[in-house]
């Protein structure tokens, strides 16, 4: 259950800044557009591993003691 939590929770949000930072913020600086389209594309694409990295996760068994 905690994996689709994290996969909807942590990895659609950076996939949406990413997008947001690439495509809409990056045209708009004049000096900086290689970096931030750089630094967009990288939170898009970690957004993207922990999306997918969700669905793979298995649940562990509390330990009791």
């Amino acid at each position: 259950m905690a994996s689709k939590q994290i996969s909807a929770g942590v990895g659609i949000p950076m996939i949406i800044v990413g997008i947001i930072l690439a495509f809409i913020l990056a045209p708009i600086q004049a000096d900086l557009t290689d970096t931030v389209e750089f630094i967009g594309s990288l939170i898009g694409i970690l957004g993207v591993i922990i999306f997918i990295a969700g669905f793979f996760s298995r649940t562990v068994p509390a330990i009791t003691s």
